[in-house]
This record gives structure tokens, sequence and C-alpha cells, in this order.
């Protein structure tokens, strides 16, 4: 996944202590030069007059920034941010300094008040990616919203085959998802996802994973070559993330259904996503570039009003590396007439995010909650857990179809909360939580 590129520059004003602002700047721009993953492009020394901005940005968009980080290092004159803003087209954290020790009864700073102007101008202006911060490190939550958007708008995405029959609320319109992510679909037939390649997978790598005693022999050669010939399609076409049509044709055409497959590459750090589903395989890729951990798309498939519980399943495509580490771990089949080969455990119990891009009736949405992935006996096969979330899981349900967000969403451990509602706010989507 490629390295989010980030501008930054430092802003002043002679009247106030520019001096203490250049020393505070250059102690952030060692502390940011050590958060690894992004490439850092800083602009040296101060910017303060509108001539030494129009410099100053034009220089880093050279870099091409995916995102751009203006130091209130003292209140400034307006020009400057708008002036970055005209020549850097990516979104802006104004972040304002902690006000030092008063010298002499004055001010040294007065760097909120700088950030209150620029935010006031960029408004005024119609720009509204922007985000305001104040404090002596950078916003979390703003830094990993920038590497959304940016997996979304370096990334190479396929289609293979379409979505599932009869998933309409999967449907996207190919140029209004540019339009909104940056995102261009590349489609193929899956007939090329089925073409034999050599690869890490085997009979023997699967049963070391997997309690494979219901399978043939048959069934366990045709998923590990499935594992390896969806691996190789990935790396010929160079692509980020991969939405498939894993129903009805694979069982047909190939033989066996890909969900087990997909558990195997999930693991290895590869985003495919079942149904033909696009924003939900987006929404997988996002979530990527923020954590060490794969994303599971799942179903809300119950919900349980007495123990305040939704039940998160699919058929057997969660990443095997999300085990509980204590039910089973088989691959099971059955569905598809016994050709329908899927990984089968609970997840392990932990805090969670779930969320979803989603468009509908001309609005791209982000649909977001918080919980707790709860210890759960495997009693059914697929890969699932039980959760519980903020609100009750009823009126979690309610939320769902009131809104008509699509019955996939990606899960995610961890609280990823407020980067995503700083993501969507950047990327001018509606928060639905």
């Amino acid at each position: 996944m490629k390295q989010p590129v980030i501008a930054v520059a430092c802003l002043a004003r002679t009247t106030f202590d520019y001096e203490e602002a250049a020393r505070l700047y250059a102690e952030l721009e060692k502390d940011l030069r050590s958060i690894p993953d992004v490439r850092w492009a800083f602009r040296e020394p101060l910017v303060i007059a509108p001539e030494e901005a129009q410099a100053a940005s034009e220089h880093l968009a050279k870099e091409c920034p995916d995102g751009l980080i203006l130091i209130s290092g003292t209140f400034h004159l307006g020009h400057l941010a708008l002036i970055f803003r005209k020549s850097i087209q990516a979104p802006v954290l104004l972040w304002a300094l902690p006000e030092p020790p008063a010298n002499g009864g004055k001010i040294r700073l007065n760097s909120v008040c700088g950030i209150n102007l620029d935010a006031s101008n960029l408004y005024k202006s119609g720009v509204d990616d922007y985000c305001c911060h104040a404090g002596s490190a950078i916003d979390p939550a703003w830094l990993n919203a920038i590497r959304m958007r940016a997996a979304l708008r370096n990334a190479h995405v396929g289609l293979a085959g379409y979505r599932a029959d009869g998933f309409f609320n999967l449907s996207v319109s190919d140029t209004q998802l540019y339009e909104r992510t940056g995102v261009l679909i590349d489609h193929y037939e899956l007939s090329e996802v089925m073409r034999p390649a050599p690869g890490d997978f085997d009979e023997q790598s699967l049963q070391s994973i997997f309690d494979c005693s219901l399978l043939s022999e048959s069934q366990a050669q045709k998923t590990a070559a499935l594992a390896n010939a969806l691996d190789r399609f990935m790396q010929e076409k160079r692509l980020d993330a991969l939405a498939l049509r894993c129903w009805p044709e694979f069982a047909d055409l190939y033989g066996t259904s890909p969900c087990a497959a997909m558990s195997l590459l999930a693991a290895k750090d590869i985003v495919i996503g079942c149904e033909g589903d696009i924003e939900g395989t987006l929404t997988m890729l996002a979530l990527r570039s923020i954590s060490k951990e794969p994303a599971f798309l799942a179903d809300i498939s119950q919900i349980d009003a007495a123990q305040n519980s939704a039940l998160l399943w699919h058929c057997g495509v969660a990443a095997h590396s999300l085990w509980d580490g204590k039910s089973p771990r088989t691959l099971d089949t059955y569905f598809a007439g016994g050709r329908g080969v899927t990984a089968g455990f609970a997840l392990r119990p932990g805090t969670i995010t779930i969320a979803r891009i989603d468009t509908a009736r001309g609005q791209t949405r982000l649909f977001l909650q918080t919980g707790e992935a709860l210890p759960t006996e495997k009693e059914l096969t697929g890969t699932y857990v039980k959760a519980r979330f903020e609100r009750p899981a009823e009126d979690m349900l309610r939320l769902v179809t009131e809104t008509g967000v699509a019955h996939h969403v990606a899960l995610l451990y961890g609280d990823h909360a407020a980067a995503l509602r700083t993501f969507a706010r950047i990327m001018g989507f509606t928060i639905i939580e």
C-alpha cells in the first residue's frame, strides 16, 4: 500500500514570538518524521509573507500531497492559508500550538486565534475538508483519516464478475464512485481469476491451520489451488483490493466456492470482498490502512434483544488470524451441494468498530458503530462473533434499515470512531451512527 504524502508548513508573524514558533516547529518536525508509513514534505523556514506562502505552496504542490498541515506558529496574515489551499487541493489540518508562559504580560503566539481566522476564511470560501486541532502532538484521528483517504485515492481496485444475484443494493456507479473517492474500478471476468498458478498454499498448509476432516482430497486441493490463483491474479493485475462475485458461478464453474481461499488470503493482508460488494471492499481497504489486522466483511445476521447483542456472521471468509484461539477452526462444506468450502470458527472478543461506505439516493454515507465483541461459542458454520454496541441492538438495526444501509459491514478490531468521523468529514460523507 502506497504511503500517504503529507505536506507541512508553519505560519507566523513577526509581531509575535516567531523565534519560539520556529523552535517549536523544529521539535515538531523531528516528532513527525518519526511516525512510520508516511512520507513527509516540510517547508522551512517559517512562512510569514504572502509571497513566501506562494513560493512555499507551489514547491510543496510538486509532492502531490494527500494532506496538508498548516501549523499556526503564531497568529498570522489571513492570506497564507488561502494561498496554500489554492495551490494544494488536499484536506487541511489547521494546528494550533500550546501557548507558552506569558512574557511581560504579552501573548506570545496567539496560535489558537490563528486557526480560528484560517478556519473562518476557508469555510466562507466554500472549503469543507479542513479540520482544526490544538495540542503539542498531531491529531491521530486526522492522520488516520488521511491514511484512509490516500488508501482509496491511490488504490487499484478490481471487480471480478458482478454483484451477487439480486443484491441490487450493492450496485455502484463507476463514475460517481470515482468522483467521490478517486477509485476507478477495473472489471474482469470470473474465468480470469480461476486460472491455475503456483503459490504458497497446498493441502498440507490448509491442514496446518484448519481441521480439514470434512473435506475430500479434491476439495482441499481445489481450495488451495484457488487461493494461489487469486493471489497470482492480484499480483499480476497489481490490485490493492478485489470485489468478487463468489456465487453462484464459482461452485458450478470451478467446483468449489472461494470462501475458504479468501480466509487464507485475508490473513496474508490481501483484501478481497465477497458477493461483488465494491463499497464494502473499499471500506475494508480503508480500514486496513490504519490497522495491522484485516477487516471482516460481515452480515448483521441476528439481534438478541434479551442479551442486547447482534450476531456478525458471514459464510466463512474472515481471516483465520482473527480466530478466538479456542473454538474448532474447521473447513466445512455446508452449501452449494457440498461444494461450498468455507472457513468455520468464532472470532476473538475485544473492542471493535463496524463501518460501511454506502451510497444511496445520490449521497455517499459512512455507517459507523463501536462496541465489544463478546466471547462466542461455536454453534454455527461460517465465521462470526456476537457483539454489543453503544446503542441497543434493536436501535442499531432500526438505524440500519431506516437509512437503507447495505447488508454488509466491515468489522475491525479497536476503536476507530474518531478517525472514521474525520475521514467522513474530509471526504464529504454523511455520517450515520
